[in-house]
């Protein structure tokens, strides 16, 4: 008979816990989750990379939404489980879902430390451990100011790190003498504090932090000794707790966190703890590799084999901010009955210091080249006696035996059982013999069938080094990478293939082009979705469902589930029955928040998933259309006043942003498009860092592309010199189409133009009429399918059940 597993929390730890549980149990149980956030199981340990802007969430999705649906698993997003019937054996949500168990497992994770200063909750001030904050403190980067982050460890680098990368001037707050005190020595953390310096961040160390203050919203911070450093942005980092309250209430053993016997079971025997939230033997973890040893036991422990036991484990310390090279484990502090070996290259900026203690190795500390800190934890692990090599020990593996070896040579002479990727637990032995055994060629197919290189990606080198050991020379890590493990082709190939073939309908290009699953996953749905609205305007039916979820409300959700609308407003002009309109907008639906953009348009903030039609049938009223702020598409035409007004003007700045807003609005791209047009060289539209700007100068326009002004800072390249309006035009459209056609799907203008040659753009568009002339033909054909205002036709009734509120779903409909 089938039991009833329900899991209260959808992270890392249940997510892998799961994947053991039906690889050893299948059927066994009946399995519904309660996520408290309202989205499916994603890597946390990347979330830092998604500050930066070097990853997407869409990226570190671990299980999609097809992969619930694929397992018969029930997944209840934002859901709070807020109490626990012991006798009744059942969990109740805070939307009223009550869902008997035979089996439950907490994973509730961890709540951030507050430190209890005046002003913590003064609006502005945020932690750091969930998308939503991420998200949060981009949406608070956007502004361009001063932010600090309180707390100079892990987490409160990386996040310094990330807003730094967003354009925030960044200042850390640190109560220790040094950086990572936990994880680094003095030595080490001086070396980091230089580096992060060096990044453009200020680090205060000894920084007590005594208030936080502001006139209704953060605007400095106070410390002890009276330094005040201005803020519109405070990121708490000082630690985590368990978060066992809902367990502690239920009447569960409750320490530190959940207690929790080796077999991951709570004084219930039929309620389990894993994760952040469990305590085991007095411990509670909170990096990835432990977490993930809970998620093995558990499912073990679930599938009948009681001998299933957690062992405490030493995991290294690595830190994820691009550019800076860190190892810590184990135990480095001083004692009468320790001897250390320290290695110092100022030059290079390179730190080694090995601890012993009866000639074996307690603690590892490196800085600046971490290559051998796998070699160093697996001595330690298996405590191998290293008094033969203590002499060249410090120089690594390469060097045991007097003389330098090839780098490869050292990674073949690791045994099979030498761990490679700590996150995962993943040994050497393992990735060879998966390599060999299933024909693996590339890193993502050693990622999916070992989780080496899946988590942090630090051991990601080594990995790659094990597969052209055991290839030789067919691997080649800069072949062509693929969209995603449904398929071996690459965007360019199926781009190709989708033109070729034919190709009119996601399912055909699946068959055809022989795709691994039945219905593709959260990465390539909508890119293929993409392409094939590109190359078949007048053929094929975009496919909505295909969309991330922005796109298919036509609105950008918020961190409490709420979302945003914001009506064009084109070349940045409005008059006085726009404004009326939307105050009318305001008042009417209760918006709590309105605030002009960047774009030079109005942001309405807060406003219900089931009030937007309506909201959207007031704006069109009053002739408003969509601002597509949550689309891969054209945003805004940001205009300065230009000749009309301006003394400096040289031509109609404003006229010709309407006019190309108007030309390109709907249009999809591969990722998001932003333009702006300035009336002469002082450049106030700021057109020079934009995908698309246009300088008016008195011999006419000056056409530049490829500027960033996000995540990445980059000037634009000038593509050309034309007189006229007109040319203006149908070379600004002729360079999009272009990039429509040969962009990958979430490759920026930037990213794009760097991939196929600033020369090659500019022969094609500036130098090649006939060319550009038919790229500008294929644009205009496309608009006649894309003009149309996504929110009118929301408003008469498409998609209408995207916009009813949960409550009114039945669970036939939900199931749909």
């Amino acid at each position: 008979m089938t039991e009833r597993l329900v899991i209260i929390g959808n992270g890392m730890a249940p997510g892998r816990m799961l994947e053991h549980l039906l690889e050893q149990a299948p059927g066994r149980y009946s399995v519904t989750i309660f996520n408290a956030e309202p989205r499916v199981n994603y890597d946390r340990i990347m979330l830092s990379p998604v500050l930066s802007g070097e990853k997407a969430y869409e990226e570190i999705i671990i299980h999609g939404d097809g992969w619930y649906i694929a397992n018969n698993i029930t997944l209840y997003k934002g859901h709070k489980i807020v109490a626990i019937d012991r006798a009744a054996k059942t969990v109740t949500s805070d939307h009223g879902v009550t869902e008997p168990y035979d089996k439950l497992v907490i994973a509730t994770g961890s709540v951030p430390f507050i430190i209890p200063v005046p002003g913590h909750n003064l609006p502005g001030v945020l932690t750091y451990r969930d998308l939503d904050d991420v998200q949060a403190m981009m949406l608070a980067a956007q502004s361009r100011a001063k932010a600090v982050v309180i707390g100079g460890g892990l987490l409160g680098l990386e996040a310094a790190a990330g807003l730094n990368a967003q354009g925030m001037d960044v200042t850390v707050l640190h109560v220790m003498p040094t950086l990572m005190e936990r994880q680094l020595d003095p030595a080490a953390g001086y070396l980091l504090q230089r580096a992060v310096e060096q990044r453009g961040i200020k680090v205060i160390t000894k920084a007590n932090t005594q208030a936080i203050t502001g006139n209704g919203k953060v605007e400095q911070v106070e410390l002890a000794d009276g330094t005040v450093i201005p803020a519109t942005l405070v990121v708490m980092a000082v630690g985590i707790r368990p978060n066992s309250a809902l367990a502690k209430e239920a009447g569960i053993a409750v320490n530190r966190g959940i207690v929790v016997d080796a077999g991951m079971r709570s004084n219930d025997p039929d309620i389990y703890a894993l994760g952040e939230c469990a305590e085991v033997n007095g411990m509670v973890y909170g990096l990835v590799a432990p977490l993930y040893e809970m998620a093995r036991v558990a499912a073990h422990q679930l599938a009948g084999n009681e001998a299933a036991a957690f062992v405490h484990m030493d995991t290294p310390t690595k830190l994820k901010v691009t550019g800076i090279d860190l190892f810590s484990l184990g135990d480095f502090a001083e004692g009468e009955d320790r001897q250390e070996i320290v290695l110092r290259d100022a030059a290079a900026g390179v730190y080694k210091r090995l601890v012993l203690k009866d000639d074996r190795i307690i603690g590892t500390v490196l800085y600046g080249e971490t290559a051998d800190g796998a070699w160093f934890n697996d001595l330690k692990k298996k405590q191998t006696d290293i008094s033969q090599m203590r002499d060249t020990l410090i120089f690594g593996q390469s060097y045991q035996g007097g003389a330098p070896l090839d780098p490869m040579a050292a990674v073949a002479a690791l045994p099979d059982d030498a761990e490679i990727c700590g996150c995962n637990g993943v040994c050497k032995g393992k990735i060879t013999g998966a390599i060999t055994a299933k024909g693996l060629t590339s890193l993502d197919d050693v990622r999916a069938h070992t989780k080496a290189s899946a988590s942090c990606g630090s051991c990601t080198g080594l990995v790659e080094k094990l597969m052209v050991l055991t290839l030789g020379d067919t691997y080649n890590p800069a072949a062509v990478q693929p969209m995603c493990t449904c398929t071996t082709l690459g965007h360019d190939e199926v781009r190709r293939l989708i033109k070729a073939k034919h190709l009119k309908t996601i399912p055909a290009v699946m068959q055809e082009l022989e795709w691994k699953t039945s219905c593709g996953c959260a990465k390539c749905r909508p890119a293929l979705n993409y392409y094939l609205v590109c190359d078949w305007p007048d053929d094929y039916a975009d496919d909505y469902q295909s969309r991330f979820i922005n796109e298919r409300v036509h609105a950008n959700i918020q961190k409490d589930g709420t979302y945003s609308v914001v009506p064009r407003m084109w070349g940045g002009v409005t008059n006085a029955a726009e404004l009326r309109a939307i105050a009318d907008v305001v008042d009417k639906f209760e918006i709590p928040m309105v605030k002009v953009t960047g774009g030079q348009r109005i942001d309405m903030l807060g406003i219900r998933k089931e009030d937007l039609p309506a909201v959207w049938a007031d704006l069109g009223q009053a002739g408003f259309v969509s601002g597509h702020a949550y689309a891969k598409g054209l945003r805004t035409v940001k205009t300065c006043v230009g000749s009309d007004w301006c003394r400096f003007g040289t031509q109609d700045s404003t006229g010709l942003g309407i006019r190309i807003e108007k030309f390109m609005w709907g249009s999809w791209t591969p990722a998001k498009v932003k333009m702006a047009v300035s009336g002469c060289p002082r450049n106030c539209a700021e057109a020079t860092c934009k995908d698309v700007g246009v300088i008016c100068v008195d011999s006419g326009y000056e056409i530049h592309f490829a500027g960033a002004a996000g995540l990445d800072i980059k000037g634009t390249e000038v593509l050309g010199l034309v007189k006229t309006e007109d040319e203006a035009l149908e070379h600004i459209v002729a360079l999009t189409q272009m990039y429509r056609e040969q962009g990958r799907y979430l490759e920026r203008i930037y990213k794009w133009a760097k991939r196929i040659g600033i020369p090659e753009i500019k022969r094609q568009i500036m130098d090649d009429d006939a060319k550009r002339k038919a790229y500008y033909e294929r644009f205009v054909f496309s608009q006649k399918f894309a003009q149309v205002d996504p929110w009118s036709e929301r408003v008469s009734g498409k998609d209408k059940h995207e916009f009813r509120p949960m409550a009114s779903v039945g669970f036939a409909e939900a199931a749909e």
